[in-house]
């Protein structure tokens, strides 16, 4: 490891971090829960997930079956686009600066439309999510571009940025 602040590389390699197939970024799952739920889903997952200045690495717009909470770890801030089943959109960002409004934690509700990337300017973030219960891959919509810009036509410029082609026909991996 090199002198002064951590670099993205380094991160990538001492948590282990892999691409993220159809959500996006590099991730790792810290945790999934030995208890399971009647139907074999764990009780709750964590990953870690690294968003970096490159072009394509973003969380694209995609909804879960379950709650998800996300924790900011360190680097620049995040922003959050939600889009809510009600027609309304918000973005929040998610940082340390709370002097700013950043928030270190930010629960993303059950079946909410969801996507992140780097605030502009930012090169790096590291944080992490968790789940309960767990993720598990059947619990995963991907977002398709054009039906989200239809119906949530104040946001078309983000949700542009929040996609990509064919994003919405897979799932992630279980990890």
């Amino acid at each position: 490891m090199g002198v002064g602040p951590i670099t993205a590389d380094e991160i990538k390699l001492v948590l282990q971090l892999k691409r993220l197939p159809v959500e996006g970024g590099l991730f790792r799952q810290s945790y999934r829960s030995a208890a399971t739920m009647s139907d074999g889903r764990p009780a709750g997952t964590g990953i870690y997930a690294l968003f970096t200045d490159e072009p394509d690495s973003f969380s694209a717009m995609h909804r879960l079956d379950a709650d998800e909470l996300w924790h900011f770890y360190l680097g620049d801030a995040i922003e959050i686009l939600m889009l809510r089943s009600d027609g309304s959109q918000e973005t929040f960002v998610q940082g340390l600066d709370l002097r700013a409004g950043q928030l270190p934690q930010l629960l993303v509700p059950q079946g909410t439309w969801m996507g992140a990337s780097l605030a502009p300017g930012g090169r790096y973030a590291l944080i992490g999510c968790t789940m309960s219960p767990g993720f598990q891959s059947q619990g995963y919509e991907g977002g398709e571009r054009e039906v989200l810009c239809e119906t949530y036509p104040a946001a078309a410029d983000r949700i542009v940025a929040l996609t990509r082609p064919g994003s919405e026909l897979g799932q992630p991996p279980e990890a």
